[in-house]
């Protein structure tokens, strides 16, 4: 019988220990420290455990990294989709020059299949992070989807928090300023839509596959935010999951839900980044609501990977398109 569910897309950006260190100033990122060996088997195993095949977003550094290489590795061979997640992971991408946005590019898809041996086709920004230079770069290498977009008005409210967590000089600051996006994020489409290239001289369509946040509200519910959320209180947090994905029924969004690695990591498997939310949580406290939360999305929708969910959303319908990205 054919499943008549609603689509929904399932997608976990693979940051590192040391991604995180960076973003957040802390010394000694640069020694590149890695929690891949410990996360990666416990994720794959959950996710078969689920019959779950999704797309993971991976950073090129880390797969420039020997140290890395079979855990990376073992993602393709368990038959999931390889996304570009930037090679850096650099959250101020957007003030990247074109030159370098395309350095960039270059250097992380060439390690990443050279690991995996996949080119990837579908690419997330660091942090939410993506500018037209960005877009008009993928698209010349043949990109077919971008999922760096997370329109809710809360951003600011994150990036606060981000610095009052950390010690930042000045440039730093400066760099982090966009952290997270703005207020403006929020006017950005909750469904999907196509990216024009700058100057409208190719025919090539790209389609951009938003991080969900809940319509007409925009506030965040991936899974890292039920998991804050359930810090508190575990029914309150499903209750606000079960809300989100109603809302996403009532409207007729697709959704695209976002794990982290952080997700399935406890306060007993990492110490340096006890400063992130919900890291007072232990491993198994977490899984249990994690296993819950997608039990819940199984339930009202059809999980895909991104690819899949990029390629029938552009076989179903005439998308719109947007611009409102700055050059």
């Amino acid at each position: 019988m054919r499943n008549t569910k609603p689509l929904a897309s399932l997608s976990l950006d693979l940051d590192n220990q040391w991604s995180y260190m960076k973003t957040h100033a802390d010394p000694g990122w640069e020694t590149f420290p890695s929690y891949l060996d410990l996360v990666v088997p416990r994720i794959l195993n959950f996710l078969k455990e689920r019959n779950l095949q999704i797309t993971f977003f991976v950073v090129g550094q880390d797969a420039a990294l020997e140290k890395n290489r079979e855990a990376l590795r073992s993602l393709a061979e368990s038959g999931h989709e390889i996304g570009h997640h930037s090679f850096n992971h650099e959250p101020w991408l957007h003030l990247y020059t074109e030159e370098q946005v395309e350095a960039e590019i270059v250097r992380a898809e060439d390690a990443i299949q050279d690991v995996t041996g996949q080119k990837p086709i579908g690419f997330r920004g660091p942090g939410f992070s993506v500018s037209q230079t960005v877009i008009d770069v993928l698209l010349r290498h043949g990109y077919q989807y971008d999922a760096s977009t997370l329109p809710t008005y809360i951003g600011p409210l994150a990036r606060l928090y981000y610095f009052m967590t950390a010690r930042l000089n000045q440039e730093e600051k400066s760099q982090r300023d966009n952290l997270f996006g703005s207020f403006k994020d929020g006017l950005q489409p909750v469904k999907p839509y196509l990216w024009p290239q700058k100057g409208g001289k190719s025919n090539q369509q790209m389609v951009e596959i938003p991080v969900t946040t809940i319509p007409i509200f925009k506030i965040p519910f991936h899974v890292s935010y039920i998991i804050y959320l359930g810090s508190f209180s575990p029914v309150l947090a499903l209750l606000y999951f079960r809300f989100a994905l109603g809302m996403c029924r009532l409207t007729g969004t697709q959704p695209s839900l976002l794990l982290h690695p952080l997700d399935f990591l406890g306060r007993e498997d990492i110490q340096e980044l006890a400063f992130f939310p919900a890291m007072n949580l232990s491993k198994d406290e977490k899984l249990k609501l994690v296993s819950e939360v997608l039990r819940l999305y199984a339930d009202y929708f059809r999980i895909v990977n991104m690819q899949t969910h990029a390629r029938e959303v552009l076989a179903s319908a005439n998308l719109p398109k947007d611009n409102h990205l700055k050059t």
